[in-house]
């Protein structure tokens, strides 16, 4: 069994998840599901960033503890990551010592004997927003490029990484497709922004600055270590990094990272310069999407269109929700999410295609008074499987979808072109025997999008999700059929 180790980014919790979190984890989660069906041991690592000092303003703001803030909106997350289904192992909070802290030390101390930690003076422009220092030719009209606001001037004696020691080695890693970046756009970005220099970066705060909240640097009680070196290691100590160096041991490296691009910079540059100073193996894959508008527009408190994923499951259930992420926004490019959108996807597909198909086949062939059904395979399942397949493999969720709801159409077509309910005797069996099975193999081709629907199709005809290999045409489909409730209601 291969081993297939994959991250969520872990986000700060200075404020509750919204719909752009949802799309991650949906992202990632589809990935490790598809990676089960090929027969990989899978974990899903996944946590929360709370060493920041944008959490320390939030909960200032608030008028409660940074602690408090984080236990809160952690859970918040945790609440997400379960109610949208994402089959994730460890879940690291990196405030909490027991999980997170002995391995930031240890990583610390790794990149101190290779000599690549030292401490000096320094002057720049730091946005809490980004968690980042930018350069005056970064900045949009004196403003941050991401959250549009005047950055804190910082003067204060930091510890560095000597980043510019890698930047050879990062520009190999990155060229040689040894740590891929996708989509191949913005792995251009980074060869051309690692190609114009690289920097040596801070990796501390004052204790004085970070409100006194954080990891303490070791040795060193006026300095707290750096939210990105701290938070980068979540990866690490989510597969047990010094706590359980067999379990590390077992899955590290990390087979793919799946961030946002406006975290790629860390991501690509900072955390493989940061493992091999440490000694550590660098990740395989970094997966990057866009962001999210809603209605057209950026997300914004102010203009109070910020979608709570909680709600939008509660009316379209955890699939319609999942379905509509992966069918409407593309994998690597921006998208929009729209009421409107997520509607009309699910009463055309989920209910029109996909649920109207499971109904019609299962009331005709339970009229039939039989569970086992062959015939000649006329259902083109095995083309429409290497497509999918080569666009999974690919990493291209969108085109993959796109592809299995077409086969789900070709079966909606096959049962208008041969009409079985005129059908009798052999023909009639042989007309099931294909759209049963379509519907086994649809179950498989969708689960790792809807999980919780291909699972009730599976049960509606008595097979079990195992293998993607099951997806071709056996000789006999045998099962239980059991239609039961309606796969999926139209909402009006």
């Amino acid at each position: 069994m291969v081993k297939f180790y994959i991250t969520s980014s872990i986000p700060y919790v200075n404020a509750s998840p919204h719909i752009g979190h949802a799309l991650e984890y949906i992202q990632a989660d589809v990935i490790a599901r598809y990676h089960r069906l090929l027969g990989d041991k899978v974990t899903l690592g996944t946590g929360t960033d709370e060493n920041s000092l944008k959490n320390v303003k939030a909960a200032e703001a608030r008028h409660i503890s940074t602690a408090e803030l984080c236990a809160e909106n952690s859970a918040s997350f945790r609440k997400l990551a379960e109610k949208i289904g994402l089959s994730y192992g460890p879940f690291v909070r990196s405030s909490v010592k027991e999980e997170h802290w002995n391995g930031v030390y240890k990583l610390w101390e790794a990149c101190k004997a290779s000599g690549d930690l030292y401490r000096k003076k320094y002057k720049g422009l730091y946005c809490v927003g980004c968690e980042a220092f930018y350069t005056e030719s970064e900045l949009n009209e004196g403003k941050c490029p991401v959250h549009n606001t005047k950055p804190d001037d910082v003067d204060e004696e930091n510890y560095f990484f000597k980043l510019s020691k890698y930047q050879n080695r990062i520009k190999n890693l990155i060229k040689s497709g040894e740590y891929k970046v996708l989509p191949e756009e913005r792995q251009n970005e980074i060869l051309s922004f690692v190609g114009s220099g690289l920097e040596d970066f801070s990796v501390s705060r004052s204790v004085k600055r970070a409100h006194g909240w954080g990891i303490p640097v070791p040795d060193d009680p006026e300095q707290i270590i750096y939210v990105w070196f701290d938070a980068l290691a979540v990866y690490l100590t989510a597969a047990g990094y010094g706590k359980d160096e067999e379990n590390f041991e077992r899955t590290w490296p990390a087979d793919m990272h799946v961030i946002g691009k406006d975290i790629i910079r860390f991501h690509a540059i900072y955390w493989p310069a940061i493992l091999m100073s440490a000694g550590l193996a660098t990740p395989k894959k970094l997966f990057v999407h866009g962001f999210l508008t809603v209605n057209g527009k950026k997300m914004s408190k102010s203009l109070g269109n910020v979608i709570d994923p909680i709600e939008v499951m509660e009316e379209y259930e955890t699939d319609g929700l999942r379905y509509y992420l992966m069918r409407d926004i593309s994998t690597f490019g921006d998208g929009n999410f729209s009421s409107e959108g997520i509607k009309d996807r699910y009463n055309k597909e989920l209910v029109g295609d996909l649920g109207n198909l499971v109904n019609r086949v299962l009331t005709i062939a339970e009229k039939s008074g039989r569970a086992e059904f062959s015939g000649k395979a006329e259902l083109d399942a095995e083309l429409h499987l290497d497509d999918i397949k080569d666009k999974m493999k690919k990493d291209e969720l969108h085109e993959a979808l796109d592809k299995i709801m077409e086969f789900v159409r070709s079966c909606n077509a096959y049962v208008n072109m041969k009409e079985p309910w005129k059908k009798s005797g052999a023909e009639l069996d042989s007309i099931l025997y294909n759209l049963l099975e379509s519907l086994r193999i649809s179950a498989v081709l969708l689960y790792p999008f809807i999980p919780e629907s291909s699972e009730k199709i599976a049960r509606k005809i008595g097979t079990r999700i195992e293998s993607i290999d099951d997806c071709r045409f056996r000789e006999l489909f045998r099962g239980k059929l059991s239609r039961g409730e309606l796969l999926f209601k139209k909402i009006e």
